[in-house]
């Protein structure tokens, strides 16, 4: 097997290095690129092979968040983990809603760092143990996966009857990456068919108004 190639994010250097260092330790696992803060990142994606991206909240230029979001724009299929020193809810379901799979604290043995990598890279989603108990057992509600902005203008477009080449035209990226987002749209609500995609828009008042809700 080709071992995981991984590439840390995080404008502090020592961290970066230090997390770097405790993962060379594994031969499954094949550091490619320590960078220090998003814009880098976005930039590297497109040019380096990359299987997991450790990725901080908090940096200069591009935050964690937005970097999340727009790299996923682009490669959707990306497994990302948030690496932050926050484990507040608000902090760990944003994350989460702009698209990573996994939230790990800065804090968390090297061991855990691995099963983290492990877990993405099998498709499932990992939160740490830190993170996992300052979330709050979740409702049916709550436990619906949020939108990303960009999901959520996809969904509007939908609505109105437009087609994934009208969407992609639209919006400047490809068809592909409108059915990847149209597929994520539907797991996350629950919605098998289009037409439900149609109804949830009109329930919850995403055709109103000019879209500021969406």
């Amino acid at each position: 097997m080709q071992p995981t190639k991984v590439i840390i994010v995080d404008d502090h250097p020592m961290v970066a290095e230090g997390i770097e260092a405790l993962l060379d330790g594994y031969d499954d696992i094949d550091v490619v690129a320590t960078l220090t803060d998003g814009q880098q990142i976005i930039d590297a994606v497109d040019q380096m092979d990359v299987d997991v991206i450790l990725l901080d909240l908090n940096m200069p230029r591009i935050s964690g968040l937005s970097a999340t979001e727009m790299i996923l724009e682009k490669h959707p299929q990306m497994r990302i983990l948030i690496l932050s020193m926050h484990d507040s809810p608000q902090y760990i379901s944003s994350a989460l809603s702009h698209g990573a799979m996994g939230y790990i604290l800065k804090d968390v043995p090297t061991e855990e760092i691995k099963t983290a990598i492990d877990t993405v890279m099998a498709g499932q989603r990992y939160l740490c143990t830190g993170a996992a108990g300052s979330l709050a057992p979740p409702d049916d509600a709550q436990d619906r996966e949020a939108l990303t902005s960009r999901e959520q203008t996809i969904l509007l477009k939908l609505a109105q009857g437009k087609s994934n080449k009208d969407v992609g035209a639209e919006l400047g990226i490809s068809v592909r990456t409108v059915e990847t987002h149209r597929k994520n749209i539907k797991r996350k609500l629950g919605i098998a068919t289009t037409a439900g995609l149609t109804r949830y828009a009109l329930e919850h008042g995403v055709l109103q108004g000019t879209g500021n809700k969406v």
